[in-house]
């Protein structure tokens, strides 16, 4: 017999220091732990603060009383309030993880959010609009490159318009990660959602203003430093630094204004995705080349279905 369990022939009992040790509900920082996209990490802490400010929540242990009905009714609220069908499902989303992680932990017995009915997914056709190829040619044109400024930011261009890159991909490359090479083609080491890593085949048109940028900025050398970064006094910022995801919204955002498009920089992504697709790439490769889990986000791209030229009208002869 040991001071944790009673054990007999027939049972095996817990001892209820150890019982009460196991209902308490485990404290939230250890499930935000397990969120290691800090973006994901806001959402998420931002859906459970709601949903506990709706329900009037005081304590962790008050988790265990939450019912299907409670969290139909947070839903109500939400859409009351004029949120948009997305945002509600990620809101749910971030609560049926949190309860799923307490179900591991033996906190709760069950998931409540399990079996809530959610709002239809949208198409999120033109959510993100893509720019035409013209005005992507604007675009690279934008930056002065008489300028360091100018180079990196022609650089960052290019590298998000031939690579659909995300925001924090972009800002997470370092030098070296510009220079791999998989069977004799240069590639960038991409670090994505989760921390995955992905080869992108680097277009030659970006290899040629990163090459250029970097000259320029004088970090080429610095394999591990940040590839974009800051500038101060026309010269790149220390090798720990690295522009921030906002920093290279803000260049997007400001070059296509002046062009009178203006964007943000996730619409570099969708126009790159939706070029390769009208240009005949396979789906399932640029799935792999965005870095989707899922193939159906990757479809949001695809319009090649709405051309009139492409509809069975035109196949049917008799």
């Amino acid at each position: 017999m040991t001071d944790q369990l009673v054990v007999s022939s027939t049972e095996r009992r817990l001892t209820a220091d150890l019982f009460q040790g196991l209902a308490a509900v485990p404290a939230e920082l250890e499930w935000f732990a397990n969120l290691r996209n800090g973006a994901t990490r806001r959402a998420y802490e931002n859906a459970l603060q709601d949903f506990v400010r709706f329900t009037g929540i005081a304590g962790p242990e008050e988790f265990r009383q939450v019912t299907r009905s409670h969290v139909i009714a947070w839903r109500d609220e939400l859409a009351q309030r004029a949120l948009s069908g997305q945002t509600i499902r990620h809101r749910l989303a971030a609560l049926s993880s949190l309860f799923e992680y307490l179900c591991e932990r033996n906190a709760v017995t069950h998931n409540p959010v399990k079996g809530v009915k959610r709002p239809p997914v949208d198409s999120y056709e033109g959510k993100t609009p893509a720019i035409g190829d013209h005005q992507a040619r604007q675009l690279l044109d934008a930056p002065d490159v008489a300028t360091v400024k100018g180079k990196r930011d022609r650089a960052i261009l290019a590298t998000l318009l031939y690579h659909a890159l995300r925001r924090d991909e972009l800002c997470r490359l370092s030098v070296k990660d510009s220079r791999h090479e998989r069977r004799g083609v240069a590639h960038l080491k991409v670090t994505g959602k989760g921390g995955k890593t992905r080869y992108v085949p680097l277009h030659p048109a970006a290899s040629g203003l990163i090459a250029d940028y970097l000259e320029a900025a004088g970090h080429a050398e610095e394999a591990s430093g940040a590839l974009f970064r800051p500038l101060h006094n026309g010269r790149a910022a220390g090798s720990a630094a690295a522009l921030t995801p906002d920093a290279v919204y803000k260049i997007v955002q400001g070059y296509s204004a002046k062009l009178g498009f203006k964007i943000g920089a996730h619409a570099l992504r969708a126009t790159a995705a939706t070029n390769a697709l009208d240009h005949q790439a396979d789906i399932a490769k640029v799935q792999e080349w965005l870095g989707h889990a899922n193939i159906a986000t990757t479809r949001i791209y695809d319009h090649r279905k709405t051309r009139p030229e492409d509809s069975p009208t035109f196949k049917v002869t008799y």
